[in-house]
């Protein structure tokens, strides 16, 4: 179990954060049940599919810890959780189509099961949904921050796409994707909480930056894992991004430390969009120090986001923000 000292000296588990946590998740959750009710059975059962298949609900938690950290006591942290939720989610539904993917949190994925066109024409209804939801909290800064955070990702997922069995991909480009398609969503929620706690603009912008750093760590160590995680508990195939020719930040550090032989194997995997010689790969991986490399930038994000926030005041969801930081990149799946 993931255990994180904090700058108190307390010692914090996940056991201690979903005690802390799990009253709010329940109203979170009662938002997202409500508000996935359509007359289309096929949205019923496609989204709750999705919604509730096991996802850790990392986004929405960030909103409510945020929120509580920066002295929001009011209700609209659920509503703005189950928007950042239905989000993320919307985005799985058209990764998983782009990825050609049949396994998601180790169950079949939505498109697998329902094909394509509804998985796709279901993201885009979970996506509006989202927007008629936030207007409920009548916010404008907060429409104006989720409208960019959501144009954002869509970018990402398009230079991902151009990424795509490009073994030239640089190290920088990488970066640029993994912003866009995880951390700025981190980002936007973390500041979502900031601005419901109505906290000045130093604040507001170091609990953003809080976010964007966790994102990026934690996406980081998604990618790690990716090649050192069992398949059953990582809830995919493990070397999915070898598969889609995805160059992730192992196998480019890989394929600049490795041999001749060792750079054409893994370039020609990525070319091709191929999981054939995974075993010969991963053990590269290892051998170049690809994943300690991934993993060691993995922490440096998750110590930037706790010092992001070390002017917060101190209270149990600041200890609880803390230990997100840790966990992101301590945790095995």
């Amino acid at each position: 179990m993931t255990k994180a000292v904090l700058s108190s000296n307390i010692a914090y588990t996940l056991d201690d954060l979903k005690a802390l946590s799990s009253g709010d998740m329940l109203r979170v959750n009662q938002v997202i049940t409500d508000n996935l009710a359509s007359n289309i059975v096929l949205i019923d059962q496609l989204s709750q599919h999705i919604i509730y298949s096991g996802g850790k609900r990392l986004r929405p938690m960030l909103v409510i810890l945020s929120a509580k950290a920066c002295g929001y006591t009011g209700e609209d942290d659920a509503l703005l959780a189950a928007v950042v939720e239905f989000i993320h989610t919307a985005t799985l539904l058209h990764d998983d189509v782009v990825d050609d993917s049949d396994m998601r949190r180790g169950q079949e994925t939505a498109s697998h099961i329902w094909g394509n066109e509804a998985a796709i024409l279901v993201g885009d209804y979970l996506y509006s949904r989202s927007f008629q939801m936030m207007v409920q909290a009548r916010s404008m800064q907060i429409m104006d921050l989720l409208a960019n955070t959501t144009n954002m990702i869509a970018q990402g997922e398009v230079l991902q796409l151009l990424n795509i069995n490009d073994a030239n991909t640089t190290e920088a480009k990488y970066h640029e994707v993994i912003y866009g398609k995880t951390a700025c969503l981190f980002e936007a929620a973390a500041q979502i909480g900031a601005i419901l706690g109505r906290s000045d603009a130093s604040l507001e912008r170091a609990m953003a930056d809080f976010g964007k750093h966790l994102g990026t760590a934690f996406q980081l160590a998604d990618d790690a894992l990716d090649y050192s995680a069992d398949s059953d508990e990582l809830g995919k195939n493990v070397g999915d991004d070898l598969a889609e020719g995805n160059p992730t930040l192992p196998l480019i550090y890989a394929m600049q430390q490795g041999d001749d032989r060792q750079n054409v194997l893994i370039r020609s995997a990525i070319e091709k969009g191929s999981r054939e010689h995974i075993e010969s790969i991963t053990r590269i991986l290892e051998k170049t120090g690809a994943l300690d490399y991934t993993m060691k930038q993995a922490r440096g994000e998750a110590e930037s986001a706790k010092s992001a926030i070390v002017s917060l005041a101190e209270s149990e969801y600041k200890q609880a923000l803390l230990f997100l930081a840790d966990y992101a990149v301590d945790r095995s799946f």
